[in-house]
């Protein structure tokens, strides 16, 4: 019984940190108000979190200060006692708490430091006035996220996209040179006859007419600050895509200036120091570009990231909408591309893209493929999300 009081008033001690354990009590010699002392591990954790959650972080002792050695070490800590999950919200909790943007520019931070996409668009943010030196080390850290995320979207990405393109092109009228024996045997086994040992092929499958590109993707990016994480995705997702070769890719971020990047797809850690994050947002102006790129409106596919808050001409953005929507041209709007949940964007727009078919909603990396192949086949995207539960913004 004494032990599990014991293991009680621990667990308490180490939620409510120093500050709260001496205002639940009087302390008692070497212990908070709890009556516990911490020592080794336990003593060593709280004081990693004491740094970053005490309640003076002006005086406070164990705090992470201004330089770098502090910084790498408290890094140091937080991995050793904590899972990586817990890892990445304590740093970008420091990052919000204690202003450490500054700390990016140290290598020897970023050599410490628990990568992850949050990290990864606050490198990029502040790539532009990194000293070369920590601009090397920049770039191991965020080649090191894209290679991770890499590995885990891109197999999946290539089967969503390339079934639902195979699908999309089969010939069901195909000339005898153009059937495809192994699909046609398999839809007519129904048809087998025994007596003849053969099979009527009543139904015929051919191969897919070919071409360079089956369908034409263009991915509009918001590059603002609030679409950062958004940017890395969407930048690995288009790199995906431009290795495909049954599809054409064009990737094109934009803020108050519209960058083509697709030349650089064959390396998105390229692809994102070539973005510019932060500054204002002008929708209509990166719409204007990319309907300039557009040769197949039939077979185009624009998929518009951004929460849609316009700092242009709205009207004229919205007039442009709709003479993409009129030339043929299939658009998704997608408010965030992420794992950051409901975005804040402007209901306005997204109300009126709604009325003309163009459901708004945030998408999680995940889901992406598969969000790319229904529109690739051409299915209804609101009754996609439905099934997926995603609830479309109006």
């Amino acid at each position: 019984m004494q032990n599990f009081e014991t293991e009680r008033l621990r667990r308490w001690r180490l939620i409510l940190g120093q500050d709260g354990a001496n205002s639940a009590g009087s302390a008692a010699e070497d212990c908070d108000g709890l009556g516990i002392a911490l020592e080794g591990t336990d003593l060593a954790m709280d004081q990693a979190l004491a740094a970053l959650y005490g309640s003076d972080p002006g005086n406070r002792k164990g705090s992470l200060g201004s330089s770098a050695p502090k910084v790498s070490r408290w890094l140091g800590d937080i991995r050793t006692y904590f899972p990586s999950s817990v890892v990445r919200i304590m740093q970008q909790d420091a990052l919000e708490r204690l202003n450490l943007r500054q700390m990016l520019l140290e290598p020897e931070m970023l050599e410490a430091v628990e990568p992850d996409v949050h990290l990864v668009a606050n490198l990029v943010a502040l790539g532009s006035i990194m000293p070369n030196q920590t601009k090397e080390t920049a770039r191991l850290v965020v080649r090191r996220v894209v290679e991770e995320l890499e590995r885990k979207l891109a197999s999946p990405m290539r089967q969503a996209v390339m079934g639902s393109l195979n699908r999309a092109s089969r010939n069901r009228r195909p000339r005898h040179n153009e059937i495809d024996w192994h699909r046609t045997i398999r839809a007519n086994l129904k048809h087998y006859q025994p007596e003849y040992r053969t099979i009527i092929p009543e139904t015929r499958i051919g191969y897919g007419r070919k071409r360079s590109a089956l369908r034409d993707i263009v991915l509009c990016v918001d590059q603002s600050g609030s679409m950062a994480t958004s940017v890395v995705y969407a930048s690995i997702f288009a790199a995906v895509l431009a290795s495909l070769p049954a599809v054409q890719t064009r990737l094109v971020v934009f803020d108050t200036a519209v960058v083509d990047l697709t030349e650089l797809l064959q390396d998105p850690v390229e692809v994102l120091f070539g973005t510019q994050l932060g500054g204002g947002t002008d929708i209509n102006q990166a719409l204007g570009y990319c309907q300039g790129l557009i040769r197949q409106p039939q077979e185009t596919i624009l998929v518009l990231i951004s929460d849609l808050y316009e700092g242009g001409n709205q009207e004229e953005m919205l007039k442009r909408v709709a003479m993409l929507l009129g030339s043929g041209v299939q658009m998704v709007a997608l408010l965030a591309l992420n794992d950051d949940g409901a975005p804040s964007f402007d209901h306005n727009v997204a109300a009126q893209f709604a009325s003309w078919g163009i459901p708004a909603f945030a998408c999680t990396p995940e889901l992406f493929p598969e969000l790319m192949a229904a529109a690739i086949s051409r299915q209804d995207i609101s009754q996609w999300a439905s099934t997926h539960d995603i609830v479309t913004r109006r």
